[in-house]
């Protein structure tokens, strides 16, 4: 019984307790299906002599309280037999707790900041295929182009490529990431320094995969669609004993696009195995090999301040010149021990070789009046080593009153990066070229050439010591208080491999503190305010970005001052609210004489976020987001790009019968400003979407997304004011799951 109570706790995330004394010598049938958490428990104490009972946020197992009847009551008592209804009933679109925020399982409800979890059910619905498509129902998260050769998100008006984890391990390479292994999707707003060192300046993107269980799954799913889309995965797990279970995720996809010559091929194998030597001890190990190949696009120029007014599908450059090849190779293991109830701890060990090459040939500037526009072209190269290891002390106790969940630990990391940039010159001799923007495809010969200081063939070397300490204390049961620091020695070496410049090295001693207050006035309801800081040393979100000039100042600060109310109005239905300043400080600005440069409050942001995610009735789900964000430059007071007034989404999805469904959404945005040079604006646009269910039989089921229902014409997302990405025309994708 304590095994299959265990396993239950890990599958559901169910907060569930029990007396080892009642459950011991006890046997269960055990459990396959699906189940609500309060079913599924029923059906694994059946004839057990015990009961799962609801308390505040999850359920006792106890003994069966033997009644004696009320031999005094007047009317009869009636005895009926239980009747078990079977439902296909999970926690659906709502995740009531998380570890990655507090690194302790903890009710996101009381966890003193934003935080938005993707669930497994809302990846299936919405089958997003990029992390573009994945944040369109995330309050607080806007979406930037890349440069089309890699993943950038907007956190409260501060773009990253970097502040990206993997099971809260940094994953920072910049490339196109996929979901065929992953669990969920974590996105924490604000600054995260405490838990995750330096970056996480506007908040963090996290990848949760799948791991080997005891409740294996056997799955494929195919999908055709728009544009020759094709794409197949595998998710098969298998339990070898009661110690050992694996699992094996494989993905591959080849599909084209609406934007002319450009397509996409990726494939991935991830393997991963659980070892379990005791009921206290589990150990993971899982390795991956992914690979994605694809044109790069950069979208199309501007003119007089506006997106040039051309064939959505045109591409500016040269696509048959402008490839991306990303090759990741990884494996980690990790290891969780729990001496006794109140002391855990956890090791985290990831090792990850990335190579990655891609090439531009593309609009550099905006079109002129004479309807003519300029190209430019380079190529990259950068190789990357990534290792790191964390261990997490976990300790519960009582000072007199007072709760406390205290978690402590230390990271080291190392990262080992070469990269060679090259600029391109067409016909070996101007690094630009002038074209008509009615005819924008260039066939003129490109020589790649580094130009010496004025290109990176950098080797760079950083490293990384972390610790950090934190403590969530139980006040009264009301009022709950988090407040920890941490400490990181951050190491930067960097030489030009070619010899023209001597080797350049920083040390950064970084300081992130975190505090919050957590009120309840209900078990349901939350009132929350934080405060937290994190920093950004002047390698930058690549470690690429150290001169110098630069390797003297000192590191950028992000200061955020939050508050909010986290309201579970359902059991399965939460909405979340807050109000957030985020504050960049120590920002480089220039000071008007020329080679002077000067450190100054950089950029705010002020915003309101609402989200709303999980189930209205066993029917209906809905996901839902709304922000209200204002940001500005300090020094010039203008804008900042990529960043509208108002953004919105909602989903709904209603099954009318068990064996159909319909889901329709509604996303958009008001305009915004590509740069904060203010000079080109993107318009607002609202888009509709659309996807219908249907269950075949017992082991098949199939479903169609349909984006863009009405086919409205829009700007998707940026780079800066001359790389515009327009948004896909109707889009539809049917997908068949077989389920064994």
């Amino acid at each position: 019984m304590k095994d299959a109570l265990e396993n239950f706790k890990k599958q559901t995330e169910a907060n569930i307790s029990y007396d080892a004394k009642n459950i011991e010598g006890i046997t269960t049938q055990g459990l396959n299906g699906k189940f609500s958490i309060q079913e599924g428990l029923d059906f694994l104490l059946v004839e057990s002599g015990l009961q799962a009972v609801p308390q505040d946020g999850g359920y006792i197992v106890k003994k069966v309280e033997a009644t004696k009847p009320d031999t005094q009551s007047s009317e009869n008592t009636t005895i009926l037999p239980v009747v078990k209804v079977a439902a296909d009933i999970e926690h659906g679109y709502a995740v009531p707790r998380s570890i990655t925020a507090t690194k302790t399982d903890t009710l996101i409800r009381d966890v003193p900041q934003s935080i938005t979890v993707i669930s497994q059910e809302q990846l299936q619905d919405l089958s997003p295929l990029s992390v573009t498509e994945s944040v369109r129902y995330v309050p607080g998260v806007g979406v930037s182009s890349g440069e089309g050769n890699r993943d950038a998100l907007v956190f409260r008006g501060n773009r990253s490529s970097g502040d990206f984890y993997i099971d809260g391990i940094r994953d920072d390479v910049e490339h196109f990431r996929d979901f065929y292994n992953i669990d969920r999707l974590e996105v924490l707003k604000g600054p995260n320094g405490l838990m995750f060192g330096r970056g996480g300046s506007g908040g963090i993107f996290n990848r949760v995969r799948k791991e080997a269980n005891w409740n294996p799954v056997q799955e494929i799913r195919f999908s055709g669609g728009s544009y020759d889309h094709k794409r197949f995965s595998l998710d098969a797990g298998h339990v070898v004993n009661d110690m050992v279970a694996v699992r094996f995720n494989g993905l591959y996809e080849h599909s084209g696009s609406f934007r002319q010559g450009v397509e996409n091929q990726r494939y991935g194998i991830a393997p991963t195995v659980t070892i379990k030597p005791t009921n206290r001890t589990k150990v993971v190990i899982q390795a991956e090999f992914f690979k994605d190949d694809r044109i790069a696009d950069r979208g199309i120029p501007s003119f007089a301040g506006m997106p040039f007014n051309t064939n959505k599908s045109i591409f500016f450059g040269d696509p048959r010149r402008s490839p991306t090849d990303t090759n990741k190779k990884s494996i980690s293991m990790h290891i969780d021990h729990k001496f006794n109830d109140a002391v855990a701890i956890r090791n985290r060990t990831h090792y990850a070789i990335f190579d990655k090459y891609y090439q531009n040939v593309y609009a550099n500037s905006s079109v002129n009046g004479a309807g003519q526009v300029g190209l430019g072209a380079y190529n990259d190269t950068t190789d990357r080593e990534n290792f790191f290891n964390q261990t997490d002390l976990l300790f519960s106790f009582d000072t007199g009153r007072f709760k406390h969940k205290m978690v402590t630990g230390v990271e080291v990391g190392r990262q080992v990066t070469d990269q060679l940039r090259q600029t391109g010159f067409f016909n070996g001799v101007s690094t630009s070229e002038v074209i008509s923007a009615a005819n924008p495809i260039t066939d003129t010969p490109i020589t790649f050439v580094n130009r010496g200081l004025q290109d990176n063939n950098n080797h760079i070397s950083t490293s990384v010591v972390g610790v950090f300490i934190q403590d969530q204390i139980e006040i009264l049961p009301q009022l709950h208080a988090i407040a920890g620091v941490r400490y990181d020695r951050f190491e930067t070496d960097s030489i030009r491999k070619d010899g023209l410049s001597p080797q350049i090295s920083a040390r950064d001693d970084l300081i992130s503190p975190r505090f919050g207050l957590v009120f309840k006035p209900v078990e349901r309801v939350s009132i929350y305010g934080s405060y937290s800081l994190s920093n950004q040393p002047r390698a930058g979100d690549q470690l690429n970005s150290i001169t110098v000039t630069t390797a003297t100042l000192t590191p950028e600060r992000f200061i955020n001052i939050e508050g909010g109310i986290k309201v579970d109005v359902l059991p399965n239905l939460a909405v979340n609210t807050a109000f957030y300043q985020l504050d960049r400080t120590n920002v480089i600005l220039p000071s008007g004489t020329p080679g002077v440069d000067f450190l100054g409050r950089g950029t705010r942001v002020r915003g309101v976020e609402a989200g709303l995610n999980g189930r209205i009735t066993d029917a209906w789900s809905v996901i839902g987001a709304y922000t209200y964000q204002e940001g500005t430059f300090t020094a010039t007071n203008a804008t900042l790009g990529e960043l509208p007034k108002h953004m919105y989404s909602v989903w709904n999805r209603y099954d009318f019968t068990p064996w159909f469904g319909a889901g329709f959404g509604i996303i958009g945005r008001s305009n915004m400003f590509t740069t904060t040079t203010n000079a080109v604006t993107l318009p607002a646009f609202t888009r509709v979407d659309a996807a219908i269910y249907g269950r075949i039989n017992k082991y098949l089921r199939a479903q169609i997304n349909i984006q863009n229902l009405f086919d409205v014409n829009y700007i998707e997302a940026s780079h800066n004011d001359n790389n515009i990405l327009p948004g896909a025309p109707i889009t539809a994708r049917a997908t068949l799951i077989a389920t064994f």
